[in-house]
């Protein structure tokens, strides 16, 4: 019979980009009743990335926080370092800091929808690859990597263009590195939310934006954090040891994939 019967990340290092609110507060949360020591990063929110290590500990669990901006090469390697350094091994990264940002092809300052797609690419894809990067020679054998792609990656979002393509890159690098890492025994996967309730998409989503929304999901509801958090755990833990290079889609069915 098989070991395997639970989430169990006991004894190693869970680092979660954006974790002081929604999708990366809900995976720290998990992350540490799955029994990991959470590194939660924020960029600027202090009180919030603290509110989460204080409801960890409350739990029962082992969490500590992290500022860093992302906006550097050098900060992401810092970020990193202090994450994992002395830490326990294996060591496990969720990459999910992201922004939601307009880029419509009319009806907008050509500068601002430009600046707003350079920036989305910088954050999703160069930044993303700078974490991992700096995270590889912390990786061993058992460590897994999840990174928060969108739907919007898979299918595209009229008005949103460099948020779609900025996501559809991070699947792109899942894909890539999935392959690349194998032979060391380190997993990277992905997750592709769809419409989800957060900070970031509450005026989206009030009103008739939101019954557009569920209209547009088979299961007629919106995500909540929760609901993401348990994919991306499940895809730290041993419980997907056989998964690689996949992108588990978590939308209520509005994406096949």
């Amino acid at each position: 019979m098989s070991s395997l019967v639970a989430l169990d990340l006991s004894g190693s290092t869970c680092l979660v980009t954006g974790g002081s609110r929604g999708i990366g507060r809900a995976t720290a949360l998990l992350a540490a009743r799955a029994g990991a020591h959470v590194v939660v990063h924020y960029r600027a929110n202090a009180p919030a990335a603290e509110s989460c290590v204080a409801a960890i500990r409350a739990a029962g669990g082992s969490a500590s926080s992290l500022a860093g901006d992302l906006a550097s090469a050098d900060a992401c390697a810092a970020l990193v370092a202090r994450a994992f350094e002395d830490r326990l091994s294996p060591r496990h990264l969720v990459i999910n800091a992201g922004i939601w940002l307009p880029s419509p092809l009319a009806g907008d300052a050509e500068g601002d929808a430009i600046a707003n797609v350079r920036e989305q690419l910088e954050l999703h894809v160069t930044a993303s690859f700078a974490l991992m990067r700096a995270a590889r020679p912390f990786l061993a054998e058992g460590s897994s990597v999840v990174l928060v792609s969108s739907t919007a990656g898979q299918r595209g979002e009229a008005e949103y263009s460099g948020y779609a393509a900025s996501k559809a890159a991070m699947i792109g690098l899942v894909r890539s590195w999935a392959p690349e890492l194998a032979g060391t025994g380190i997993r990277v996967n992905a997750v592709a939310p769809g419409w989800v309730e957060t900070d970031m998409t509450a005026e989206a989503l009030r009103g008739a934006g939101g019954e557009r929304a569920r209209a547009g999901i088979p299961l007629r509801r919106v995500a909540t954090s929760d609901d993401l958090a348990g994919p991306i755990v499940f895809l730290l833990s041993p419980l997907a040891r056989h998964m690689n290079g996949s992108v588990l889609s978590v939308n209520g069915g509005s994406v096949l994939s």
